[in-house]
């Protein structure tokens, strides 16, 4: 009999999306396997830095100084529902998605809606290398080197209209790149938005690269969204459209579960989900399988800059 040693990282049974979603898990991998979408062997292939294309970014102020997580870590250890439900099914799956070519589709109320090719996007404003704290709404967190420059770099050029209100971010959603499509765990294709003010912010980055290297495939590739100081699903992944809209758009798990996540989902120590508290939080990567549990900051420790965006909203009603 195999008896599998529990890892620090390992999801704690409360570490689930949604509760359908834990329950449709035996379900989804049954149907992902007689598609053949999962390998014969299951085991997690290590990732090491070097192996992908160079994407350097000049180093930023905005930077937290905080111990950086494990490369492997942060490679490994992944939500991408698109390619599965479990951690490690990212890495293992997402090696059937193309990023070339690729485009992304800006569109709604711009002054210059247009489609650009992401090698274009990679050349539109300096790089820079952005450090960033990243806590997930499931109760764990990494410490991460992205690559990319502030989303105000590409809604300066698009010229947005004054009935711009909200920025919708939509990932690809093709079955055939895409093996986690074949199950409803929600309605696909993934969405996610921000307020224009959110999405002007300085720290809400269009990322295109982690380590100093092009983002791996599970991790988001081509193109992403890292906003810092919200829960981690919403900086919507392989982003193939930006829409700028008049109405708060309904997000993909706001449809799906609007009893358990809120438009806003900032993140906030205070106000706990129905399942867990949010109170504190487990640093991947660090201390071995006694990882300790560390306080969660408000807004994930980003309160001064952004605190002022939210100063006449009740936090716990807009969550």
């Amino acid at each position: 009999m195999l008896i599998r040693t529990p890892h620090a990282s390992d999801p704690q049974p409360s570490e689930i999306a949604t509760a359908d979603v834990w329950r449709n898990r035996r379900r989804i991998v049954q149907a992902l396997a007689a598609a053949g979408a999962l390998p014969a062997a299951a085991a997690v292939r290590a990732q090491s830095p070097g192996s992908a294309p160079k994407l350097p970014g000049r180093p930023s102020a905005l930077s937290t100084t905080e111990k950086v997580t494990p490369y492997k870590d942060v490679t490994t250890y992944n939500n991408f529902y698109e390619f599965g439900l479990d951690k490690d099914d990212p890495v293992r799956l997402a090696g059937t998605l193309k990023t070339r070519p690729w485009t992304v589709a800006v569109e709604g109320e711009v002054g210059k809606p247009r489609t650009f090719d992401v090698d274009e996007l990679l050349k539109l404003a300096p790089m820079e290398e952005r450090v960033y704290r990243m806590r997930c709404v499931e109760g764990w967190s990494m410490v991460i080197p992205w690559v990319g420059y502030p989303l105000a770099e590409l809604i300066r050029r698009v010229e947005p209209t004054g009935n711009a209100k909200f920025v919708e971010f939509v990932t690809l959603a093709d079955p055939k790149q895409m093996p986690g499509l074949r199950a409803t765990v929600i309605a696909w294709p993934y969405v996610e938005a921000l307020r224009i003010d959110e999405a002007n912010h300085p720290l809400t980055l269009l990322t295109f690269g982690l380590f100093g290297e092009i983002l791996p495939n599970q991790n988001g590739a081509p193109v992403r969204m890292v906003v810092p100081w919200k829960y981690g699903f919403k900086s919507g992944k392989s982003i193939v459209k930006i829409r700028f809209v008049e109405k708060q758009p309904i997000t993909s798990w706001v449809r799906s579960a609007p009893q358990e996540y809120g438009f806003y989902s900032n993140v906030n120590p205070q106000v706990d989900h129905p399942r867990w508290s949010q109170a504190s939080e487990r640093r991947i990567g660090e201390d071995g399988f006694m990882t300790r549990k560390r306080p969660t900051l408000m807004f994930n420790g980003y309160a001064d800059q952004v605190a002022g965006m939210y100063a006449n909203l009740d936090l716990k009603r807009f969550y």
